[in-house]
């Protein structure tokens, strides 16, 4: 009989894990590694040739493989997770698990088989048990830990927002003042470039919460490229200025339409121009320009900063990514914003691409979207005019007193006849003797909340007309769902500016009128 052997595996085979014996089909023991001698106590050389494996096994043991071992080796060429009691040389039993493959080497039939002691086995399977139950526990613990990051972002959010409304509403008052002492309107300037970029950062950290859940829903609709670029520019333009920087839009004289989300699609052309001003020195060129090529509409962002190592290039859309740099300006930031271009483009079919020709060079940054719809003519929709000034009568509530007095000042100033509540019952009270054309009802509010508010003001006859507004620091989607079911027309996140809260009511009154 040729003795099997295996000269590459040798040093394996002889220390596996488990048990691994070669034998004939009698059960002669062709080969047998260190592992099962060690197990039963017998030298390798007083198996190889001398015994059968079933010499090994109790007598119940050697009956199963004479009725059924024997028999499904020649049926089915294999046998596994067969349990049987192997013989220490001392007479002790060990139970093991046995599984068996019957093969062809050449000439010659053996049967390969790999053994393990029952008690190793259960270890091991205790073992994994325990690790897949501390994964299962983990996972859950990360979901747990996820969803209150969510809760935090959402909170954090929310005691930010409601600071900067006071805040935002007297930049808003000092504008209307006329200010002609030029540090007054430093002062003043400061104060709305500041609060702008705080509310920024804090919806982009929601963005983000958003983003990882998968809980964007994009609302697309027909997108005149030039507004979305008007917007966007106008919303960095205090940031441009106060660099010196001059911003240059470039586009052809045919009308662009899209098919996009217009508040992301503003947003990704804001967040690109921020970038550029953020790495830019002072006094620096930016330029935004939008295109159609093929099928695409594409906007390309350059300006003349600081620009990027190739490896800086590769990187810059990862979320947390910034740019070395030694400009004060560019240590602002949380690293996000060039991150959720990339997620709102990609939500858009489209994507966006870096380049640089090296430091001290500049950056260009390319938005491409597809067009989505036929681009021969502009929106069913022209945007609206600015409507007149309409004097209405106001109710604020907000428990928030800096900023309920100071929207009051901002809504006189604009002639209209305002008054104020600081709780829900107060505000209740305060609809049904005031009859108020609008109510700017903030939610989280004492005594009972801004939703109960504005369902008891939709059930009394005299509320079902009024225009109830949400004017609150909480702003997710579940948030303005929750509105919405509760009565309100329309959902606001602090801080509102003043022409656009205007805008928002003219265009309830336009509805209304329908």
């Amino acid at each position: 009989m040729t003795v099997v052997t295996l000269p590459a595996y040798d040093a394996l085979f002889e220390h596996a894990a488990c048990g691994l014996l070669v034998t004939s089909p009698d059960g002669t023991i062709q080969r047998v590694n260190t592992t099962f001698c060690e197990w039963l106590g017998y030298a390798a050389d007083e198996l190889i040739s001398t015994r059968r494996v079933q010499d090994l096994i109790t007598v119940g043991g050697r009956i199963f493989h004479q009725t059924h071992w024997v028999p499904m080796l020649q049926m089915q060429g294999s046998i596994s997770e067969v349990k049987l009691d192997a013989l220490h040389r001392d007479g002790r039993s060990i139970p093991m698990l046995f599984n068996a493959v019957r093969r062809r080497h050449g000439d010659e039939t053996l049967d390969e088989l790999a053994v393990l002691i029952v008690s190793d086995r259960q270890k091991y399977e205790r073992a994994l048990l325990v690790a897949r139950r501390g994964a299962e526990e983990a996972q859950v613990r990360l979901r747990e830990a996820d969803r209150r990051k969510d809760e935090f972002l959402a909170t954090l959010a929310h005691e930010l927002r409601n600071p900067l409304a006071p805040i935002r509403n007297v930049v808003e008052i000092l504008k209307m003042q006329r200010l002609v002492d030029p540090s007054l309107v430093w002062a003043r300037d400061v104060l709305e470039r500041q609060v702008m970029q705080m509310t920024h950062l804090v919806d982009d950290l929601l963005e983000v919460s958003r983003i990882t859940q998968g809980k964007v829903d994009l609302r697309l609709q027909r997108v005149v490229l030039a507004e979305a670029l008007r917007v966007a520019v106008e919303a960095a333009r205090p940031l441009v200025v106060a660099a010196r920087h001059t911003l240059e839009v470039i586009l052809p004289d045919e009308t662009i339409v899209l098919h996009a989300d217009p508040t992301r699609l503003t947003q990704m052309i804001l967040n690109i121009l921020n970038n550029a001003v953020r790495y830019t020195p002072d006094g620096g060129h930016i330029s935004v320009a939008g295109a159609v090529v093929g099928a695409d509409v594409v906007v390309t962002v350059r300006d003349s900063g600081i620009g990027m190592t190739p490896e800086q290039v590769t990187r810059i859309f990862e979320m947390f990514t910034q740019v070395s740099s030694t400009s004060r300006r560019s240590e602002g930031g949380l690293g996000i914003g060039l991150a959720l271009v990339k997620a709102f483009a990609e939500l858009h079919g489209g994507r966006v691409a870096a380049r640089s020709e090296g430091l001290g060079r500049g950056s260009e940054l390319t938005l491409v979207l597809p067009i989505g719809v036929p681009n021969d003519r502009v929106p069913d929709v022209e945007p609206a005019a600015r409507a007149p000034v309409t004097r209405r009568r106001i109710a604020v509530v907000d428990d928030t007193v800096d900023a309920a007095d100071s929207m009051v000042l901002v809504l006189e100033a604009l002639g209209h006849e305002v008054r104020v509540a600081h709780d829900g019952l107060a505000a209740v009270a305060l609809a049904a003797e005031f009859r108020p054309d609008v109510v700017l009802l903030d939610i989280g509010l004492p005594g009972i909340d801004g939703h109960e508010v504005a369902r008891r003001i939709r059930e009394a006859p005299w509320g079902r007309e009024q225009l109830l507004v949400a004017l609150t620091g909480w702003g997710s989607q579940e948030d303005h769902d929750a509105t919405a079911r509760a009565g309100f027309d329309v959902h606001l996140v602090k801080p509102v500016g003043v022409d656009h809260l205007q805008s928002v009511l003219a265009t309830l009154d336009a509805n209304r009128a329908r």
